[in-house]
């Protein structure tokens, strides 16, 4: 199927399978329903997002800006925060709204920066204003999440620091359930589009031992597409050319929560993210 076919069957929505057991199914007011969609062919199916309007974001300085074109890489980042403290959805919303102050207030952004959040619980964020409507249209929001890249990449933020610990299991899981539906819309192979912030800027992000995961989180997310691209006998996916000079974002982890290298670079598409 073709990616533009593809685009066009997600956006007529999930269809639901005629062959679900009968447990699953619940009869409300004579009108039997399902639990879970499910995707026709066993294909990856939508995780739970939870939108900008759920987590209560600010309004943003400006619309993001939709570029007509699918991104080609899928971006893993950490946040450099605690990996302490409550990991329930509470949490979770708090996290968002506080990397948007810091992205609004400090780094003077028109909105928060990348596209998507996991957190510690396992719970999916919407990013960026427009992010989610933008994927599941086959389209690409600009985001501020990986210098003189943001044109071609979209950015997951992964909550807290994975310098010398792996992120809890059912991060992990979330954040492999979120690629394989982002590869499948975007008709990608998880073993040449998903990197780590470091291969595209000058940064440890997204710490070592979570970049030496990428490998097997790859493979995880070829699992989930049926098997596209068998990784094993494939050369790792292709560097681009690391970005360099003085960007917004640019301290080194540790020094500042929510800092994990640079985000904003002179080449990006667009300046509405340099104050």
């Amino acid at each position: 199927m073709s990616a533009v076919s593809r685009r066009s069957f997600l956006s007529t929505g999930l269809l639901w399978s005629a062959r679900l057991p009968a447990a699953i199914l619940a009869v409300q007011g004579g009108i039997a329903a399902t639990a879970t969609p499910v995707w026709a062919g066993g294909r990856p199916r939508r995780p739970r997002v939870y939108t900008r309007s759920d987590w209560k974001a600010d309004p943003p300085r400006s619309k993001a800006e939709v570029l007509d074109r699918a991104p080609d890489r899928l971006v893993v980042h950490h946040t450099a925060t605690a990996n302490t403290g409550p990991a329930d959805l509470d949490a979770a919303f708090r996290l968002s709204r506080s990397i948007q102050r810091y992205h609004m207030r400090r780094n003077g952004w028109e909105d928060i920066g990348e596209q998507f959040t996991v957190s510690r619980g396992g719970y999916v964020m919407e990013g960026r204003n427009r992010s989610l409507p933008a994927v599941e249209a086959g389209r690409h929001v600009l985001g501020a999440q990986a210098a003189d890249h943001n044109d071609h990449t979209l950015g997951i933020e992964t909550e807290g620091t994975y310098t010398s610990v792996l992120p809890p299991a059912r991060q992990l899981s979330a954040l492999t359930t979120l690629l394989a539906w982002l590869c499948d819309v975007y008709d990608l192979d998880p073993h040449e589009a998903v990197v780590g912030h470091r291969d595209l800027n000058r940064t440890a992000c997204p710490g070592d031992r979570l970049y030496a995961y990428l490998p097997r989180l790859r493979d995880d997310v070829a699992r989930r597409l049926g098997g596209r691209g068998s990784g094993r006998d494939e050369p790792p996916p292709p560097r681009l050319a690391l970005s360099d000079g003085a960007y917004e974002g640019a301290a080194l982890i540790g020094d500042l929560p929510y800092e994990h290298g640079p985000a904003v670079g002179p080449h990006d598409l667009t300046r509405r993210d340099r104050a």
